[in-house]
């Protein structure tokens, strides 16, 4: 996990349960994207949130979620 801040002191990251984040303050949580499953192509996919663009496709979610860390981590 990368928690990172910005310069009014908000942290950002790709939230998991590694780290229990209330413990330093008040969260806010946004979808970086919804990983569902597409039957027609018995495939996860990862599209950002209110839109039909896939951003990347797997037979496995875990592989689906651990694209979304890689690649979707704020800088």
């Amino acid at each position: 996990m990368v928690l990172t801040f910005d310069q009014e002191g908000t942290g950002h990251c790709l939230y998991g349960e590694l780290l229990d984040l209330r413990a330093i303050g008040t969260l806010a949580c946004r979808r970086a994207s919804h990983i569902e499953f597409e039957e027609e192509s018995q495939e996860w996919r990862v599209p950002p949130p209110g839109r039909q663009q896939v951003l990347f496709t797997n037979p496995s979610r875990t592989v689906c979620e651990e694209w979304e860390h890689d690649h979707l981590q704020p800088e």
